[in-house]
């Protein structure tokens, strides 16, 4: 019964497979990546917050992505530096292993119930222009964000407590950093619910997540072509083409992973996704957002222009 209960409070991490004469290379390219992630991020964050021109709702709602990217590199990337140097092994306790999981987990769902209420915005903007500013009040859009994020960490609470039940028959973590399917596979127990939650979820977040945004944009097509405005076509355009860039990167890298997991013969291709899923849509996200979107990009120009300018 003691064996059956049993739980490492060390685990060991396997970490990215590099060789000794590349570590430090790798480290200063992750490092800059990760520090370009949070300037931007938080860049965004500020300048929102300071310009009383971007107090609008599409702006508000749009703030809880670069919170969420930067969150999501930080549980993932400061870790990996640090075993990257290190040339003994690498290892974790089992509390901060449960409690990364559960950061990466809770980021990438909020991704996704992020951009669902961002589509959301975009529909009643395009669809029921006079309406907007009625429908979209500075609480309308607090409840969103809040059931955003409340939604994401349950469905993580639940994938979590089915893990943490489970005893251990091994220590090794085989993969870069923490998550759930690393943990569960720690155990020799029937993993049996731990894969039929953890799929089905993943599942259901990507079918309830593309269809509530396909269903958005069909009926935004629909407005436009009904309408025949070229100035609401162009509006529709530019708007929703960078929502719809984002959602597209942090899905394709989503189920690049989630396809991976279940083949164990590419490990090795598995954790790189991995890791490139915590640097690619963190870093495309602001570049996207900053230079496509007028308003950022204008903000952007004025803190650079002033400066520039010598007073008097």
């Amino acid at each position: 019964m003691e064996n059956r209960s049993y739980r490492y409070d060390i685990l060991q991490i396997e970490g990215l497979r590099i060789t000794r004469q590349s570590a430090y290379p790798v480290f200063v390219l992750i490092f800059l990546i990760y520090l370009f992630i949070m300037v931007s991020n938080l860049g965004i964050l500020m300048m929102v917050a300071m310009k009383k021109s971007l107090h609008k709702p599409m702006y508000l709602l749009y703030c809880n992505l670069p919170v969420c990217d930067a969150l999501s590199a930080t549980f993932v990337l400061p870790g990996l530096l640090q075993h990257i140097v290190s040339e003994s092994e690498k290892y974790i306790s089992y509390i901060a292993c449960v409690t990364q999981a559960f950061g990466v987990h809770t980021m990438s769902t909020s991704s996704h119930t992020i951009l669902m209420i961002m589509a959301y915005d975009r529909y009643v903007a395009i669809c029921d222009p006079l309406r907007y500013n009625t429908i979209m009040t500075n609480w309308k859009v607090v409840k969103l964000s809040l059931i955003a994020w409340l939604v994401a960490i349950f469905l993580i609470i639940i994938l979590l407590s089915l893990t943490v039940r489970l005893s251990h028959c091994t220590s090794t973590i085989l993969n870069p950093y923490c998550d759930n399917p690393s943990l569960f596979k720690l155990s020799c127990e029937n993993l049996l619910p731990n894969q039929i939650y953890g799929l089905l979820g993943s599942v259901l977040l990507l079918i309830v997540s593309i269809s509530c945004i396909a269903f958005t944009y069909l009926k935004i097509a629909h407005v436009c072509y009904k309408n025949r405005s070229g100035a609401l076509k162009s509006k529709a355009m530019k708007t929703c083409s960078t929502h719809l860039i984002v959602y597209l990167i942090f899905l394709t890298c989503g189920c690049i992973i989630l396809i991976l997991h279940r083949f164990a013969a590419y490990e090795t291709l598995r954790n790189l996704a991995s890791v490139l899923y915590h640097i690619v849509p963190t870093s495309l996200n602001p570049l996207i957002y900053g230079l496509q979107t007028k308003e950022i990009r204008e903000g952007l120009r004025q803190v650079f222009w002033r400066r520039k300018v010598i007073p008097g």
